[in-house]
Formats: C-alpha cells, sequence, structure tokens
C-alpha cells in the first residue's frame, strides 16, 4: 500500500466512463445523475452557473475522477484543490495519514495537492473535457453550465514561482499546453464513440478554463502578504478574486464560548491563532480597498468562508499535533463571520461559502445571498456524491441573481446554527459504530445494527415488513428471537440503534419504536395462532426467577419441545420492568402481553414461590435447571455521616405508592448510570419534592447512562450537580468535594482530580444509585462456584456452572445488564440444553433500487411505519468505504453467482487518507484489509495488502498476494486460492477491465 495516487490516462478515463455508464448505469460508482435545468441559471464571473454549489478545495477535486463524480451528482462549481510550491512528496513527507477523520465532526491535517503541481493542471484540465462531454452525452446539463474555480497559496513568493506561474496562466488560457492539446485530440479520434456529442462540439470547447481564483493563506500571514497577493492576481493576472477568512476574525472569546455552550468543550484551542492571524481590523480596510479595485477593472471580488480552524490533537483523532476542524462544529463560527462581514459591508461583499454547509442549511444560506457554496464534510460520509443531488435541487431557484447578502438573514442562521440539534454536539460522546469483527475478503456486507443487537434480531427485515403494513409478519421476525417484544419495544438499551449507518445520515433509524409498532398492530393477529408446543424432548427444565433472562429462558425450552416450569416469588412475570420501573417508563398492560406470549407457548408457571435450593429441585426431577434470579442485592455507598437509601428500594416504593410517600422536599441521587437517571425522574414526580438533584462526580459526557436517558431527566427538570463527589449529609444538607477534569491521558479520555473545595447540596433523602450486586450467597449455598467478586462461574458459551445441569442468566450472572442482554442469556443456556440453535436467521434481499433510491438522501425521523422506510438495507448492500472514498478508490462489482455485490480496492487512486476505515462497520480499513487491484506487480511491493496484478488479461495470468504469499495464478491451473477470489478476479479482468492500468 502506497499512499502515491497514480493519475489515470485520460483515454482511460473516457474508457472508464463510457463503458461503466453503458454496463452498469453508473458513473464512477455513483447511481444517479443530477439533470440541469437552465431557468434555475445563475451568473458568476460573467459565465452561467447551473447549481450554486460543488466541491470545496480538498480531497473532492484533487482528481480527475473526483471531479467528474461531484459534477455527475449536481455540483457546478468547483473549487480546486489548492497549489502552491511544496507539491508530490515534498509535499507528501509533511502530511501524516490517515488525514482525515470525518465520524462526526470532521477534522483533517492535510491542505494541499498531494500531486506535483503540473500534475495537478493536468488533473483539472482532463476534467474540464470530462464534464464538457458528459454534459451533453448524458443530458446532464449546458456544456457551458459549470465553472472551474482554482485556489493557489501561500505567499507571494511563491505564486510568482515559474511553477505556479505557469499553472496561472494555463489555466487562464489552455490552447497551448500539451494536455489541453492531446485531450482534445484523444475527443476528436474517438468522435463515433459519442452518441449525442458532435466534432464540432469537441471543437468548440474552450480554452479559457478559469477566469476566477481563490486565495488560500497559511495562519499567520500578515495582511500586507494577503494583500499584495490579491492585488497580483487582480491586477497582473487579471482574475476575479476571493480571499478566505479564518474564523479567528470573531476572536477567541467568541469562538471558545460558542464552542463551549455547543457541547463542544472538548475541543481544544488557544489564542495564538487568534492573535497572529489578520485581525478583523486590519481585514476591514483591507477588503474595501481590493473591492475598489477590482471595480475598477470590472472583476468580482469577495471573501471565502472559511478555512478550516486549527485545534489541538487531544483524543488521538489523527497522528499530528494540530488538526483543521470542519463540519457541523465549524457551521456556527463560518456563519457567525458570514453575517458579522455582510453587517459591516452592508451586504455589497460578496461570500462565497464552506464551512458546514449541508443538506439542512442549504437553502438558508443560498437565499440569504451566500453563493457559491462548496461542500466538503458532508460528502465524506455515507452517501458521498450523491449527498450532492438533494443539496443542488434546495437551491433551484427561478431568476436567481446577486443581489447582495442578507446581514438580518445571515444573523439568523447564526443564532439558529446554535441551537440546532443537527449542529449542537450530543451530551455523551458517540459510541464506537464499529462492530468487533475483522473485514473478510469477500460477502463483506454487513448490517451492523443486527451485529450490535446482543440477540442479533433480523432488524432491516423487520423493519422492512412493518414499512409495508406486514405487522404480524414483523411479529414472527421479532419473536423468533425475542419473547418480550413490548418490554423491548418501549425500555430496550437499542444497541442496535448506536451501530445504525443511518447515524452518519441525521438520526439511527429509530429501531425499538418500530419494534413496539409492530408489537402493537401485529400482537393481536400473532399470538392467536400461537399455542402450546407438544413435548418432544426427555427430561424437564426447571427456571427460577420470571424476569426477561427467565422468561426468555423458559420460552425457548418450551417452543424446543421440554417441559418447562418457571418459579416466580411474585404474584406475576416482568422482574425489574414489573416491580421496579415506573409506571411512566412503561404500563401494566404491555408487560402483561409478554408475560401472555410465555403463558400461550405452554410454559407452567407457579407463582408466589421462591426457590432456595437447587437439589430440592433436582430431587423432584428436575433435569436441568436456569438460574435468572437477578441482581436484587443493594448496591452501597457509605458516607462519613448520614443514611442514605438505595436505588431500587426508592423505585419499589415510587410504584407502589405511585409517588405518594414522604421523601421530603429536596432528593438527592447519587450516581450517573441509567437507574440513577430512573431514580432522579420518579424523584421529581414524587409528592411534596421540590427539587432532584443528581450529583456524580464527573460530567454527563462521562455518566454511563444512555443519552436518552439524560435527556429525558433533563426534560423532567433533573438538576445535574457535575464534579461532585459526596462526602457527609447532616440536617439535610449533602456535602460534597468539588473535583475538576484533569489532563487527557493516552487514551484521550479525562482523568477527574479532588478539590479541596466542598459544596453544599440541599437533601431531605439521599438515593444511591451505584449498581445492584448478585446474591453470592444464594450460589455459595447451592454449591456453585463465585469468582473474587462473588460472581458465578459459568462456561461462557453455554452459562453451565459447575453444577451439571445448572446454569446462570441475567443480571444475576454478571450482574446488572440490559433487558436484551438477560434474553441473550436465557436462550444461551436453553440452546446449551437442547443442544441446537433455536432460532434461524431471515434475510431478506432487498431490491437494489429501493436501496440505492435511499443512497445520499438525508430524511428527517418519521412516525409509525414510515420510520422503517429510513432503513437503508446494510444487510443487502453495504457499500460505505466506496460511497465515503473521495477517490473512488473501492469499487463495487457484481460477481457472475454471488448474491452481493463484492468490494475491491484499487491501489492506484488511493492516498490512504483513512476516510473509509472511519464508516466500514467492521473494525477494519478497507483500504488495508479489502482484496486489491494494483495496476502493476511491482506496486504490490510497497503494501501489504492481499490482491492482485494482472499480468496478462488475454490468458487471464495474475500475480496474488494471499495470506502472505505471492505467486502466479493462471485461471484453470491448481491453486489455494479461494474460488470466490478466482472468480472476483476473471470478473475484474473481464467486466471491469476500464480499472486495469
Amino acid at each position: 500500500m502506497s499512499d502515491i495516487m497514480t493519475p489515470i490516462p485520460f483515454g482511460q478515463l473516457v474508457d472508464w466512463i463510457l463503458e461503466e455508464h453503458k454496463n452498469h448505469g453508473t458513473v464512477f460508482g455513483e447511481h444517479h445523475a443530477y439533470h440541469a435545468d437552465e431557468k434555475y441559471n445563475r451568473t458568476i464571473f460573467g459565465r452561467p452557473l447551473e447549481t450554486p454549489v460543488g466541491p470545496a478545495a480538498g480531497p473532492h477535486t484533487q482528481l480527475a475522477q473526483n471531479v467528474v463524480a461531484a459534477y455527475y451528482t449536481g455540483s457546478r462549481f468547483f473549487e480546486l484543490k489548492t497549489v502552491q510550491v511544496m507539491d508530490g512528496a515534498e509535499l507528501a513527507a509533511c502530511v501524516n495519514k490517515p488525514c482525515i477523520a470525518a465520524v462526526d465532526e470532521c477534522y483533517n491535517c492535510e491542505w494541499s495537492t498531494e500531486l506535483y503541481v503540473p500534475q495537478a493542471m493536468e488533473e483539472y484540465i482532463k476534467a474540464w473535457f470530462l464534464l464538457k462531454v458528459i454534459s451533453k452525452e448524458f443530458g446532464l446539463g449546458s456544456m457551458d453550465g459549470f465553472q472551474f474555480n482554482i485556489s493557489v497559496g501561500y505567499d507571494l513568493e511563491g505564486i510568482k514561482s515559474e511553477k505556479i506561474d505557469n499553472f496561472l496562466n494555463t489555466m487562464k488560457e489552455a490552447k497551448d499546453s500539451e494536455i489541453f492539446r492531446s485531450c482534445r485530440q484523444y475527443l476528436l479520434d474517438n468522435v463515433d464513440r459519442l452518441q449525442n456529442v458532435t466534432k464540432e462540439d469537441i471543437e468548440n470547447i474552450q480554452s479559457d478554463i478559469c477566469n476566477s481564483v481563490t486565495i488560500s493563506t497559511l495562519h499567520g500571514c500578515p495582511p500586507q502578504e494577503i494583500e499584495k497577493i490579491a492585488m497580483y492576481l487582480i491586477t497582473e493576472k487579471g482574475f476575479h478574486t476571493f480571499i478566505k477568512c479564518n474564523p479567528t476574525l470573531l476572536g477567541y472569546e467568541f469562538a471558545r464560548k460558542t464552542m463551549d455552550e455547543m457541547g463542544y468543550d472538548y475541543i481544544a484551542f488557544g489564542d495564538f491563532h487568534f492573535k497572529d492571524d489578520l485581525q478583523y481590523e486590519d481585514a476591514v480596510p483591507m477588503l474595501t480597498r481590493l473591492m475598489k479595485v477590482c471595480e475598477e477593472r470590472n472583476l468580482e471580488f469577495g471573501v471565502k468562508i472559511t478555512n478550516t480552524f486549527p485545534v489541538d490533537v487531544k483524543q488521538n483523532e489523527l497522528p499530528s499535533e494540530e488538526m483543521y476542524m470542519s463540519g457541523k462544529s465549524l457551521y456556527p463560527l463560518s456563519i457567525s463571520l458570514a453575517a458579522k462581514l455582510a453587517k459591516e459591508f452592508n451586504g455589497k461583499l460578496r461570500i462565497s461559502y464552506s464551512g458546514g454547509a449541508d443538506y439542512f442549511n442549504i437553502k438558508g444560506i443560498v437565499d440569504a445571498g451566500i453563493w457559491p457554496v462548496t461542500l466538503a464534510t458532508t460528502v465524506l460520509k455515507p452517501g458521498g456524491y450523491e449527498r450532492i443531488i438533494q443539496v443542488a435541487k434546495e437551491t433551484e431557484t427561478e431568476n436567481a441573481s446577486f443581489e447582495g447578502v442578507s446581514a438580518e438573514a445571515a444573523q439568523k442562521l447564526a443564532e439558529d446554527a446554535k441551537v440546532n440539534p443537527y449542529h449542537v454536539k450530543a451530551i455523551k460522546p458517540l459510541p464506537t459504530r464499529k462492530v468487533d469483527r475483522k473485514l473478510p475478503l469477500l460477502d463483506c456486507f454487513i448490517a451492523p445494527c443486527k451485529d450490535g443487537c446482543p440477540i442479533n434480531q433480523d432488524i432491516p427485515e423487520y423493519l422492512r415488513l412493518t414499512s409495508e403494513g406486514r405487522y404480524e409478519e414483523a411479529m414472527e421476525v421479532i419473536t423468533d428471537k425475542n419473547p418480550l417484544p413490548f418490554i423491548t419495544g418501549t425500555i430496550c438499551a437499542h444497541n442496535c440503534m448506536t451501530k445504525c449507518t443511518r447515524n452518519f445520515y441525521e438520526d439511527p433509524v429509530h429501531i425499538r419504536n418500530v419494534k413496539l409498532v409492530a408489537a402493537e398492530n401485529g400482537y393481536d393477529a400473532w399470538i392467536k395462532k400461537v399455542t402450546p408446543y407438544p413435548i418432544t424432548k426427555e427430561g424437564k427444565a426447571a427456571v427460577v426467577g420470571g424476569g426477561p433472562a427467565g422468561m426468555a429462558a423458559a420460552y425457548f425450552l418450551r417452543r424446543a419441545g421440554m417441559k418447562v416450569t418457571l418459579f416466580e416469588q411474585h404474584d406475576s412475570l416482568g422482574g425489574v420492568p414489573r416491580h421496579v420501573i415506573s409506571g411512566f417508563r412503561m404500563t401494566k398492560e404491555a408487560i402483561d402481553k409478554d408475560a401472555a406470549i410465555i403463558d400461550a407457548v405452554g410454559v407452567d408457571v407457579q407463582y408466589n414461590t421462591r426457590i432456595e435450593s437447587v437439589k430440592e429441585l433436582q430431587d423432584k426431577g428436575y433435569t436441568s435447571v436456569i438460574l435468572a434470579i437477578g441482581a436484587s442485592k443493594p448496591g452501597t455507598l457509605k458516607l462519613e455521616e448520614g443514611e442514605t437509601v438505595n436505588a431500587i428500594d426508592f423505585l419499589t416504593k415510587f410504584k407502589e405508592t405511585d409517588g405518594n410517600f414522604d421523601a421530603g422536599k429536596h432528593v438527592v441521587v447519587i450516581g450517573g448510570g441509567n437507574t440513577a437517571m430512573d431514580a432522579a425522574r420518579a424523584a421529581k414526580m414524587t409528592k411534596g419534592v421540590e427539587t432532584s438533584s443528581l450529583v456524580y462526580r464527573r460530567t454527563k459526557r462521562f455518566m454511563p447512562a444512555d443519552e436518552e436517558e439524560l435527556i429525558m431527566a433533563l426534560e423532567d427538570g433533573v438538576e445535574f450537580k457535575e464534579l461532585l463527589s459526596p462526602v457527609k449529609l447532616v440536617n439535610g444538607v449533602l456535602t460534597c468535594k468539588v473535583m475538576k477534569l484533569g489532563d487527557y491521558d493516552a487514551s484521550g479520555r479525562r482523568g477527574v482530580v479532588e478539590t479541596d473545595e466542598t459544596r453544599e447540596v440541599p437533601a431531605d433523602t439521599v438515593v444511591v444509585a451505584v449498581g445492584e450486586k448478585v446474591e453470592t450467597e444464594f450460589y455459595q449455598a447451592n454449591g456453585i462456584h463465585v469468582n473474587e467478586r462473588g460472581k458465578a462461574l459459568v462456561n461462557e458459551e453455554t452459562n453451565e456452572t459447575n453444577v451439571d445441569g445448572v446454569y446462570v442468566a441475567g443480571d444475576g450472572l454478571s450482574g446488572p445488564a440490559t433487558i436484551v442482554e438477560g434474553i441473550r442469556d436465557g436462550k444461551r443456556a436453553a440452546e446449551a440444553i437442547i443442544g441446537k440453535v433455536l432460532s434461524k436467521n431471515q434475510h431478506i434481499q432487498a431490491p437494489e433500487e429501493q436501496v440505492y433510491a435511499k443512497e445520499g438522501i438525508l430524511k428527517v425521523t418519521q412516525t409509525g411505519k414510515e420510520e422503517g422506510e429510513r432503513c437503508i438495507s446494510c444487510s443487502s448492500i453495504c457499500e460505505n468505504c466506496v460511497e465515503v472514498c473521495p477517490n473512488r478508490a473501492n469499487v463495487s462489482i457484481q460477481v457472475p453467482g454471488m448474491l452481493q455485490h463484492q468490494i475491491i480496492h484499487i491501489d492506484y487512486m488511493c492516498n490512504e487518507c483513512g476516510n473509509c476505515e472511519s464508516f466500514c462497520p467492521y473494525l477494519s480499513a478497507p483500504y488495508k484489509d479489502k482484496f486489491t487491484l494494483f495496476a502493476k506487480a511491482k506496486d504490490m511491493e510497497d503494501s501489504t495488502n492481499e490482491g492482485f496484478a494482472v499480468l496478462d488479461a488475454d490468458k487471464l495470468i495474475c500475480q496474488v498476494r494471499y495470506l502472505g504469499d505471492i505467486f502466479t495464478w493462471t485461471k484453470g491451473e491448481e491453486t489455494k486460492l479461494p474460488a470466490g477470489l478466482q472468480q472476483l478476479m476473471e470478473t475484474v479482468i473481464q467486466d471491469y477491465s476500464f480499472y486495469l492500468m
């Protein structure tokens, strides 16, 4: 693997585009094209512009194929990647790889083209011809409907150098350049391959490629130098000119306050750049002078907002000391600077915009008179270039022209950004979206929601059935692995949603809610068909405990044909959901329906029965015993003075009395988990309670509770007392030590440090929610071995203890866990007893056209069955790595005989930016771990990737690396290479020959 990209010859690019479009209906993997309508045309720099959007100077405008993909999907304004004197190998040595991290807000540590300047120029001119051709050939718009804008930096001396001067001159007038002539001649020689483009069209392709420039300046560049560069490009070169301006113009205090208030307090930056960069008081007169100079020469002038924002690497985001922030967190700063300048110049200063623009804000930006708008972060996420189609459509306005920038509209955008859910940071750090498995060479399609679910629910399948209104069928899919659809449809911790690919679009599919919709609408019809299963297995099983784990164990055993008795010490099933979790979270009637399922399959339930002896059960003929006794031993936190109340006891009392008991006026809950949130919310609803406070020694960001639980507690009025450690309770006052967050450790986590300061919190009742403990004594009394923490020792694959035929499941196994983990444990024990898997995977292949129709389309959360329609069917087609690669270096191919598409990596197109690693659901990096196509056998030497280089396409001979060995493969000869990989290579050679260099 080498990070050196090899530009693709113009002829190969033409072949690639035409052949792929003809045979597969795509262009560089893009399935949908934007077709421009001239009634939406605008004008800038004296030339027409079909849409006011396109890719920013960055990873999407570095190579010709990137520009083509962007155009195909709706881009018409291209800010080409910045060129400077330092280029090629010299620049590459300064860029650490990977260089992009775009999982949420985006960071990067690269800035200019990684090609040599002459190479970059050739890429841009090749792209110019390609766009001219495909615009007419594929009916995408006018051949003159797009514009290139060059970006140069970073000082005047470098810009005046021979290398950059030749670049500027050629981009302004390219007719005498070798690359322009050769591209033109190739098209003329191959015009017969084109159906809609004529010889005259090719001959008329204009050679004055670019008449505008954006000046990119390094941080710390003096205002005098910036002005000199601008004056040179305006007066000497005659370019319409934009100058990039940084958010540092807003001042450190504004930036820091904005970031902190929006939840980005963890983003570290000092005031150095704010002091060293161009100052606002210097910028205004400079821009005024330059506006006047351009006006005198009939040239357009403006600012480009904004350069990415420099911040410190603190959490190992990238392998550098400093990186540049962009995307959702940059938007409030960028649009604030736009508003400030619009007001300063009464809307007369033109503003070209970048910095967090996306589907959700693009219309507001453009309608405010701020355009063109260039994109980067949004198209680095799943959906990739296809996100531009939706963005372009949002900007369609008839008779649009630049009438100035509305300072009022821009200011409103700036204010709205600070509270917009798509820009405000989540309260808690994002959980990892990865599944703990290595990426396979073949068949890597995966539904991460299913993989993230402890019981591997067939989520895409029941989402699809629910969206189609097939509720009874959805219930059949759900209950094959989950006998508690109402409980899990209401209060499941929904780890599936944290893995959902839709998180990278806008919001995850609300999987749990869809399950409840299916249950509420399909339960009655489904339950009528459920009858007790015949007894087909020898022996009988006892399940002790009627919580979720016990209910699941009994359900699966009984469904498998075993006689089962479930012993429950209370008068009803449901465990913690029934007896502890408050009614405002879940109704009794919902739990009753799940309990009825256990009865319907034929489980014998013995209520009000407490089991103390396993041996007594065995003596009664029970051949298998599953202990699902929960973790009911109260967790404790001893204060120096004062008594506390256990959270489970408090919640139980709240439920029994419906909140009608005396807890005083002020209740304090100690803890930061989900139980603590429940207790604090219950306290707030308890009769006579005026304040419910939650005390935790760290901040919300580090609380173990789910973000959803935190938000509900905040919405209910719970007061969060962060960075406090309780000490003593005396006379209605809880005294706490004040803590502070420490420095970041090697893992990127911040420690907590005790201070000498104390703080008092009113507290009539102090509730401790620090985790319940397992009933160690029960296990020991029954001869079950425990570990040093008092938990039962079990076989992790079966949950069987040292006592033959005795198993443990649920909270009683490892301590308080989630409901779905309890179901998993119960099912695992049942499968061990029966000796086989007791459910099946129910994959339903989604039609390609339905999957691709959702690609790149952002869509707000729906309600009811419509929510299931937001699922993008990852188990049928997962092409995240293809979509997010700016260079198109990961490609999806259809191999005959294989149901799903296969992914290969193309070495010569990759610069190791690392973006595909961020979005691959596996704990892997596709650019390193997918089967790789090398341009030449020699290129394999610079890589450790498994893959192939074609030695003879006609005879189907390749050099291959597989399992670390390099050997020659010839079709038909005996080999250790798996048949699937052989089919893949043969398909590439025969059906995708345009990939071959």
